[in-house]
């Protein structure tokens, strides 16, 4: 049985303006202050150690996180965790730049 699986990048982290920020994820549009996002990226970063995401898997398999100062409560499952996690590494991966 062959299965074409077409996964799209549910989460998504975009700079609206200097220091605002929007997290789009499967539900919800969020707007982030740039101290939230280093909050937001914080927890990621406590959650997605490997002894936390063992206990998660042993207990919930999912997490609930509080985004922008408590505003919004985002449920995620590992994966979505972990994709999370990658998006905001991403956004503050350093930019390499080519010299000519």
């Amino acid at each position: 049985m062959n299965v074409d699986v077409n996964v799209e990048q549910s989460i998504r982290l975009e700079e609206i303006t200097f220091c605002k920020y929007q997290l789009t994820t499967v539900n919800k549009n969020i707007v982030l202050t740039f101290p939230q996002l280093l909050q937001l990226r914080t927890n990621v970063n406590k959650l997605t150690f490997h002894e936390s995401i063992c206990d998660i898997i042993d207990s919930d398999n999912f997490v609930l996180l509080f985004v922008a100062d408590k505003q919004h409560l985002i449920y995620l499952d590992i994966s979505q965790l972990l994709q999370l996690k990658e998006v905001i590494d991403s956004f503050f991966a350093p930019v390499k730049s080519v010299l000519i």
